[in-house]
């Protein structure tokens, strides 16, 4: 008799096993909605120091915020893949008067961001998804430079790439959280001007983003 219940117990374990690891796949599966908020930092990636003779900001930073979309599929018993977007904005600026109009000269004031990645992750336990995370990120930076008469008021657009890591946890079947960190690296930019003025040419930049973040989020 012990031996049939042993075996039964045993069975049980077995079936079971295979429902907690699709459970656990379907908590991180299908489209998603989240709102972000965080820590945002952006520098000139240059090794070249240009203050050594004056105090000037090199550096930006401030509160990023935002939302984005998803969608994730599971891919074996343990791994999600998926495909996201992300619009943020953030309040990082300096303020250097009386300058010439260079980057990280002048006033620099970050704008919106736009992002369109992918990420794959590895499930941990029922309730934990650990994931990295790449893609294409386009940022603006307004700009306005002075030679002490005369303001520039220009808009800097430019493209660069993005990875990052995070952890997600389910709060419940729809229900999430999220701690992210992300590094981008901007390359190429181009001077977005008002009106009917043609956009300047692409030239190439320097630049350096760091971001923390936290997000809560709805899946469907």
């Amino acid at each position: 008799m012990k031996k049939i219940l042993a075996a039964l117990a045993v069975g049980t374990a077995l079936s079971a096993t295979p429902a907690l690891a699709q459970d656990a796949r379907a908590t991180f599966t299908g489209p998603r909605i989240e709102a972000t908020v965080g820590w945002d930092k952006s520098r000139s990636g240059s090794s070249v120091d240009n203050d050594t003779t004056r105090d000037l900001d090199q550096s930006v930073d401030g509160l990023v915020y935002g939302g984005g979309i998803g969608f994730d599929a599971a891919v074996g018993d343990n791994f999600v893949v998926g495909a996201e977007a992300e619009l943020t904005d953030s309040t990082a600026k300096a303020v250097n008067d009386g300058v010439p109009n260079t980057f990280n000269l002048g006033r620099v004031e970050t704008g919106r961001d736009i992002y369109v990645g992918a990420r794959a992750g590895f499930v941990v336990g029922e309730k934990m998804l650990v994931y990295a995370k790449g893609g294409y990120t386009n940022a603006r930076y307004n700009l306005v430079g002075t030679d002490g008469t005369v303001n520039l008021d220009q808009r800097l657009d430019t493209d660069g790439w993005r990875a990052g890591a995070g952890v997600e946890m389910a709060l419940s079947k729809n229900a999430f959280v999220k701690a992210e960190y992300r590094y981008s690296k901007y390359s190429n930019a181009e001077f977005d001007f008002n009106g009917t003025t043609p956009d300047s040419s692409r030239f190439k930049i320097d630049t350096d983003r760091h971001q923390v973040v936290a997000s809560v989020g709805l899946r469907f």
